[in-house]
Formats: C-alpha cells, structure tokens, sequence
C-alpha cells in the first residue's frame, strides 16, 4: 500500500518537472536559428526538443532495423541467431513430446508405436544418449531382438550410457540361455557400477550357477559394503559359499583348504545342516570328536535333522547297539518331542532289539504326523514283536501312500531335492533349499489306494508307538525306495515271498 503511494507521488513529481521545463523554455524567448542546404530555419526552444528526440527514434529504428537484416543473413548463412534459437525451441519441444509419446506407447504395450515416436524424437532432439534406450526398450516388446541389440551397442559408444548398453545385451543373453556370455557382461556391468543391486544379485547368481564360489564371496561381500544386503543374510550365504567351495575343495583333492572352508562355513552359519555335518566329519578326521560333538549337538538343538544323526553315528563306527543308545542321548535328550527324535530313539531301540521301548518312544506319530518313514518304523516294530505278516504288510502298504515328510524343498519353485544343494536345480535360485515338509505331495495317488490296507492285511488298533530298521539311522534317505523292513534278521516286504532270509 505505501509502496503503491509512492510510485504515484514519484509520476506525479515528474509530470510536474516535465511541465515545468516546458514552460520554462517557452518563457526563455529566445530563437534557435538552423541553416539546412541553404535554407534557415527558425526554431523555439520547445520545438528543437522535440525534434531532438524524434531523431534519436529515428536513429534507433535504424539501427534496429540493420541488426534484423545482419541477423537474416547470419541466419541464412547457417550461424545461430535468435531466428535460428527459435526454430531450435520449437523443434527440441517436438522432439521431448515425441519422446514423452514414446515413453507412454512402452508403458501401454505398444511396441511399434513406440519405435516410431522414438525415431522421431532422434529426428528433432539429435540426443542419442535419450532416445536409443526408448529405441531399444520399444524393439525388445516389438519382438526385433536385432534392432534392440543395435542400439545396445551404440549406447557402449559413450561413457554416460556404456552401462545401459552392457546391461541390455546381458539381459538379451539371459534370455536365450548363453550363460557364460551372461557372466562376462555382468561382471563387466559390475565394474562400472558396482553398487547396481540388479547387478549385483545377477552377477551372484551367474557366478553360483557356475559354480565360481571364490567369484561369489567376493561379489557377497561387496553386497554387504555397499549396504544392499542385510548382515545376517550375508553370513548365511557366505556359508553356503564357503560350504560349497570346501566341497569341489575335497574333490579336486584339497583336502586342507577344504577343511578350512567346512569349518568357516559352520562357524558363519551352525544351524545350516550340510555344513555343520562336513565340519563334524572334519573333526572325526583329524581325532577331534568332542568338537565334532559339540558341533552336532548345537545343529540338532537348531534343527534336529537325519544328516547330524548319521554323523554322529560315524564319531564312534564300532560300538554295539547299546553303546550307541547310551551314546544318543546327548542328541535324544534335546528335543524330546520333536518328531526327528522321536523318529532316530526308536531307530536305535530297534537295533538293540528293545522292541517295546522302541514302540515308546515313538508314541503316537503315527497318529498325529503319519509319513512314510513313521510308518514304515511301525512296521519294524510290528514284525520284530512277532506280529502277522498281513499287520507288517498293512504298515507297509499305508506308507506306500503317506508323505515322505520333511525334505529339502526350493522356496521359490517348490520343487523337492533328494539332497541339499546351494542353487536349485530346476529354477536356479541360489540358497533357496529348506528343510520342511512340501506344500504339495510329490505323488499324486488315487483314492482307491486307502482300500490297499485292508486288501493285503488289517492294522492293529492297539498301536503305541514306532521304530525302523537300525540301516536307517545311518541314512541320509530314511525312506526305502520299496517298502520293506528288517526284523531279526528277516527282510520282510510286500509282494512275493513273505519272509527272505
């Protein structure tokens, strides 16, 4: 408000001045006399100014007038201008709509659409580094693999889009299954950008699926610097790393470094079942069993599993049955109701003959988690008691249709494993195996099959508990591959013969 008061005072103040002057040089009463070829001229004072400024005007209209004219055959002459810097504007605008036109048509799934705008805006812009990615994207979703790999290739002609380019041929690569070609590109994309997680979690992938563990520690590690991998999960897989180096370590023959590595590989993850077993092993081998003990123990405490039993079988190979039952209960103590326990005391009982403790210590798994093993464990029982074959067979035959139970199952595809391994088999997803009961049964059976138990033989009721035969505590596949069961020294199986000696 005060400000506005002001400018009106100030225009005010000037109109007055300038009213002012003129009425003072009308007062001065004296003539300006000018001579122009020969011609006088007389002019007041009032006049003479005003025919002053009419010619300062008129000079800068010339002017101006001789600057457009230069500036038209600058221009003409093909040297920027502002008439040239107005033709640059409206075709950079073109240029950006027509890229923006593009970006849409890709997200719309308009792949030749998005080709054509793309060409267009390399046609107004000239800026390849923008519009050779959209050239790209649109001809992989056109279906032109060649056309996206051309482009590919000029983006690795500049520095600013070198990475773009290696990362679009990897991906081309990846798609028609040339791994190794895959690999190089990848670590060279690596090296540019080493702290890309897309890149990161590629180039690991690569390099497990090649089996190049000493390659994947390091690009683990470099996951881990640059904070694009929680610790926890890196000591996981570093463990799975280094249990898989000590393993090709062993069978190219050495044997220290792959001790090294078993051990590391423990100490970075106990409760990982296949390195806790390897470092166990280890310890037996060098005449160290109370680390081998200790080792096994923390692992069952974790995640009781057959693969610790059987290595803590191997610390003492030559003791009787019995010797090994007392032995066990450093294991059998911990987790008592698990049914892994369970499972491995029956086991044990069986092969010390002790029957009834057998069925104990078994209890109801039958019952409550009925699977193959479990089953098969009852019929053992059942026959090593001196039941009827028709009873020993009717275990057998439920087992035929029963879950295996826990295996080593893939979290990303669910495929099942009959062993551990560090990448999955089918997807190829690294670090992925678990120990657990798959969500869908590996056999499809028919229903017709729960009428097989009363074809070959009844099932007693007054069943309490399970066992197995004493072969199976030291097997990494508890399951037979036919159903079949020791008792006494008798080989009872369904079909055939009913005993074999």
């Amino acid at each position: 408000m005060l400000w506005s008061l002001i400018k009106i005072l100030l225009f005010v103040a000037a109109i007055a001045a300038a009213t002012f002057g003129a009425g003072y040089l009308m007062e001065t009463g004296s003539d300006v006399l000018v001579t122009v070829s020969g011609t006088e001229y007389t002019l007041n004072p009032l006049l003479m100014l005003v025919l002053g400024v009419a010619l300062i005007c008129s000079i800068w209209v010339l002017f101006k007038v001789m600057g457009f004219l230069l500036a038209t055959f600058k221009f003409l002459n093909g040297d920027e201008t502002a008439i040239s810097r107005f033709f640059d504007r409206n075709r950079e605008k073109r240029g950006y709509d027509a890229l923006s036109e593009g970006m849409m048509a890709i997200a719309s799934g308009e792949g030749r659409t998005a080709m054509t705008k793309a060409a267009k805006a390399e046609r107004y812009l000239k800026r390849p580094e923008l519009t050779n990615l959209i050239s790209a994207q649109a001809a992989e979703m056109a279906g032109d693999k060649k056309k996206a790999e051309e482009v590919y290739k000029r983006l690795l002609q500049d520095d600013k889009t070198r990475f773009v380019g290696v990362r679009g041929i990897m991906k081309q690569k990846l798609a028609d299954g040339d791994t190794d070609t895959a690999l190089l590109l990848a670590e060279k994309a690596f090296a540019i950008k080493p702290k890309h997680v897309e890149t990161q979690d590629t180039l690991l992938r690569l390099q497990a699926h090649s089996e190049d563990w000493v390659g994947a520690r390091n690009t683990l590690n470099a996951k881990l610097r640059h904070g694009s991998l929680p610790r926890d999960v890196h000591r996981r897989r570093d463990a799975v790393l280094a249990l898989s180096e000590a393993r090709d370590d062993m069978i190219t023959g050495e044997v220290a470094k792959g001790r090294e590595a078993a051990i590391e590989a423990n100490r970075l993850s106990p409760d990982l079942v296949p390195a806790a077993a390897m470092a166990a092993r280890v310890y037996i081998e060098t005449g160290k069993p109370r680390q081998a003990v200790r080792i096994l123990k923390k692992a069952w405490d974790m995640n009781p599993h057959p693969d610790l039993a059987v290595a803590f079988a191997e610390i003492s190979p030559d003791e009787t049955p019995k010797e090994r039952l007392k032995r066990f209960k450093a294991l059998t103590k911990m987790k008592p109701t698990h049914p892994e326990t369970k499972m491995l005391l029956a086991e044990l009982n069986i092969a010390a003959k002790d029957y009834p403790a057998a069925r104990k210590a078994l209890g109801d798994l039958v019952e409550t988690d009925q699977t193959a093993r479990s089953l098969t464990i009852m019929a053992a029982i059942e026959r090593g008691e001196g039941s009827e074959d028709t009873v020993v067979r009717g275990w057998l035959t439920k087992a035929l249709t029963a879950s295996r139970g826990p295996q080593w199952v893939c979290g990303n595809c669910q495929s099942v494993h009959n062993e551990w391994v560090p990448v999955c088999k089918n997807c190829e997803t690294f670090d992925a195996l678990s120990w657990r009961v798959p969500t869908v049964g590996e056999v499809a059976m028919p229903d017709s099959t729960k009428m097989l138990p009363l074809i070959v033989g009844a099932i007693e009721d007054k069943v309490e508990g399970v066992a197995s035969k004493p072969e199976q505590t030291a097997s990494q596949d508890p399951t037979p591959s036919a159903p079949e069961v020791v008792a006494d020294g008798e080989v009872v199986a369904l079909g055939g013969d009913d005993k074999t000696k």
